[in-house]
C-alpha cells in the first residue's frame, strides 16, 4: 500500500475511534428524588409508583440503565418531610417528585435550584409556591389536587347519603398549611345544610381515636376528612374507629372506601401519577418548570361502600348511587 493510502486509511480509523467509543460507553445516570407522603409498605403507595415507574419506562427512562430514583417517605408528618427533603437535595439529583402540600412545602424551603414536581397540591398559586398556573416561574411545577371549593362537595354527600345528621366533625391536622385554607369552604356550607360544624384539631393517632370517641358521644352526629396526607396515612386506624362507633363519614380518597369508608369523592391520585413522568421528562431534556404550566386534575371518583351504608342503617338514594364511579357491595 503506497504511503498516502495508507496515512488515509489510517486517519479515517483514528476519526472513527471516537465515534465507536462514545457508542460503547453506557448512557449517563440520571437521579431523581421522591418525596412521597405514606410509607414503603403502603399498598396504595406501592400501587402510585408501579405507575410512575411505567409511564418513565414508556418515555425511555429505565430504572438501573439510565435513571436511579432515591425514596423518601414521610409518614403523613411535615417535620419528618422537612428533614427528608434535605436528605434528597444533598444528594444532588436532577429533579425532585414531592407529593402533596407538605411533600412540596419541605421541598421548596431545601431548595430553590433543583426543579420540582410537585404532585396532588391544592391551590398552589394561593399557597405561594407558584407565581401563576400558566407560568408557574421558579423551579416548581406539577399537578394539583382538591381545590378548596370542592370540599363542599364532600359535606354535601354526607347531608345526602345520612339526611338525619345535625352535627358533622372535621377532624384535621392544623400543621399542614392547606387546611387552614379547606375550613372558610366548610364554615360558610355547613350551616345552609342545617349543620353544626365542630372541628377536632389531630396531631397524632392518639389524638385521632380520641376525637372519634368524643364525636360518637354525641347524636345525630358525622365526620369529614379533608384530603390531608396525615389523615390518608392513618386511614385504617380512622376507618376502623368510624366503623366501630357507627358514624356515617365521608372521605376524601376513593382507598378509605375501598378499606370500609361509608363513601369517597376525591381525586384520581394515581392518574397523576401517571401523568407526572412527562414533566419529569422534558425536565431531564432541559426545558425549566418555570416554562411547564400547572396541570389540574381531569379524573375524579365517587365511590360508595353499600355494605358499610347497611351497617350503619342507611339508604344511599339512587340519585346518588346513579353517580358513583363504584358501588362497593
Amino acid at each position: 500500500m503506497r504511503r498516502r493510502e495508507f496515512m488515509t486509511v489510517l486517519a479515517g480509523a483514528a476519526a472513527a475511534w471516537p465515534l465507536a467509543a462514545r457508542a460503547q460507553q453506557p448512557e449517563r445516570m440520571r437521579r431523581i428524588g421522591m418525596l412521597l407522603p405514606y410509607s414503603a409498605d403502603d399498598a396504595e403507595d406501592q400501587r402510585r409508583r408501579v405507575v410512575f415507574q411505567e409511564s418513565l419506562k414508556q418515555l425511555g427512562w429505565i430504572v438501573g440503565r439510565n435513571i436511579q430514583i432515591e425514596y423518601r417517605w414521610f409518614g403523613g408528618e411535615p417535620e419528618r418531610a422537612r428533614v427528608l427533603a434535605k436528605e434528597l437535595v444533598e444528594l444532588r439529583p436532577d429533579v425532585i417528585v414531592a407529593g402533596t402540600t407538605p411533600g412540596l412545602a419541605a421541598a421548596a424551603q431545601a431548595t430553590g435550584a433543583i426543579p420540582i414536581v410537585f404532585i396532588a397540591v391544592s391551590d398552589p398559586v394561593g399557597q405561594g409556591f407558584v407565581a401563576g398556573l400558566a407560568r408557574p416561574g421558579g423551579n416548581a411545577t406539577g399537578f394539583t389536587f382538591f381545590e378548596f371549593p370542592a370540599a363542599g362537595k364532600l359535606i354535601e354527600g354526607l347531608k345526602e347519603i345520612a339526611p338525619g345528621l345535625t352535627r358533622v366533625a372535621l377532624p384535621f391536622n392544623p400543621d399542614t398549611r392547606s387546611n387552614i385554607s379547606f375550613l372558610p369552604v366548610l364554615e360558610a356550607i355547613a350551616p345552609s345544610l342545617s349543620l353544626k360544624l365542630v372541628k377536632e384539631p389531630v396531631r397524632n393517632a392518639d389524638d385521632i381515636e380520641k376525637a372519634i370517641a368524643e364525636i360518637a358521644r354525641e347524636p345525630r352526629s358525622g365526620i369529614v376528612f379533608l384530603p390531608d396526607p396525615f389523615t390518608i396515612f392513618h386511614r385504617e386506624l380512622i376507618v376502623g374507629l368510624t366503623t366501630r362507633h357507627r358514624l356515617p363519614a365521608v372521605y376524601p380518597l376513593r382507598p378509605f372506601a375501598t378499606s370500609g369508608g361509608l363513601m369517597a369523592y376525591g381525586v384520581d391520585v394515581t392518574d397523576l401519577y401517571r401523568r407526572a413522568p412527562a414533566y419529569v421528562d422534558r425536565i431531564l431534556k432541559g426545558t425549566k418548570p418555570a416554562d411547564l404550566p400547572v396541570q389540574q386534575p381531569t379524573k375524579f371518583e365517587l365511590v360508595i361502600n353499600l355494605k358499610t351504608a347497611k351497617t350503619l342503617g342507611l339508604t344511599v338514594p339512587p340519585t346518588l348511587l346513579a353517580t358513583a364511579d363504584e358501588v362497593i357491595e
